[in-house]
């Protein structure tokens, strides 16, 4: 009985197994994004490597890109969190208009963003100009960072939630408000505990999103060191004046990145492969 089994998970496996053909585009597909970084590695100047990444623009520039995307990453879980219960569990064509528009900003170009909200919440915005008779300048600030990073991380948290919401279901939810439990006692004690591994995964997403904008952070907030200046964009001016030094600081960020994808991975649910 026990070989049989066996043998049925082996036979399964043969069956799902991909076919030979498409070796090819897949090895291919893989040299394509790792033979840049190889390269990359390869050019560090490891004898200026701490030096390059210690100096005193880029340990203000690294400081500041953590800080910025910490907060925006607590504003995507905040806000993203509502936004996202509400598109799970709504129907209906309002929904799918709302949707589209909260995702717009996956396929927008930073820049693109940048100028959006630059014309929002700039000097002589929509919003900044109302703001600026109260004595509140956002562009060209620190608040422009986060508020550039939570614009292009917010749907990364969304539709990693709205995921996992979809998936898990409806009917724990019913269960508890048949047993009496309030809506708030059931998103607290039951929905948010389900699609936790969910929440984990797109706040990691929203981090690492947020660490490496760069083009609405530049067109909306500058590139003041210490304000504004994160890493990106010391990574970018220093590609001009000093090469090594840039490529120092893009190794910084993509020891990041691989520690936020084994974070990521490591939260999967159970059972996702």
């Amino acid at each position: 009985m026990i070989s049989f089994l066996a043998g049925g998970k082996r036979g399964r496996r043969d069956a799902v197994r991909p076919p030979a053909l498409i070796l090819v585009p897949a090895g291919v597909g893989t040299a394509l994004v790792v033979l840049p970084l190889v390269a990359m590695l390869l050019s560090v100047d490891v004898a200026r490597f701490v030096p390059l990444v210690t100096s005193e623009s880029s340990r203000a520039a690294l400081l500041l890109s953590l800080r910025t995307a910490a907060v925006s990453t607590v504003l995507c879980i905040l806000l993203g969190v509502p936004m996202a219960l509400v598109l799970a569990r709504s129907t209906g064509r309002i929904v799918a208009v709302v949707r589209a528009l909260v995702l717009l900003p996956l396929v927008l170009p930073p820049v693109v963003g940048g100028l959006a909200l630059l014309y929002a919440f700039g000097r002589q915005g929509l919003l900044g100009e109302h703001l600026r008779a109260w004595g509140i300048d956002i562009a060209f600030t620190t608040t422009a960072v986060i508020l550039a990073q939570t614009f292009v991380a917010l749907p990364f948290l969304v539709i990693s939630l709205e995921g996992a919401l979809r998936t898990a279901g409806t009917r724990y939810e019913v269960v508890a408000a048949t047993l009496g439990a309030s809506p708030g006692t059931v998103l607290l004690r039951v929905t948010l505990p389900l699609v936790l591994p969910g929440l984990a995964s797109g706040a990691v997403l929203s981090f690492a999103r947020a660490l490496g904008e760069f083009g609405a952070t530049l067109t909306f907030a500058g590139s003041l060191q210490g304000v504004t200046r994160t890493l990106p964009l010391e990574i970018y001016l220093q590609r001009e004046t000093d090469p090594d030094a840039a490529v120092a600081l893009s190794l910084v960020l993509i020891v990041v990145a691989i520690v936020i994808v084994i974070l990521t991975r490591s939260r999967r649910p159970a059972g996702v492969l």
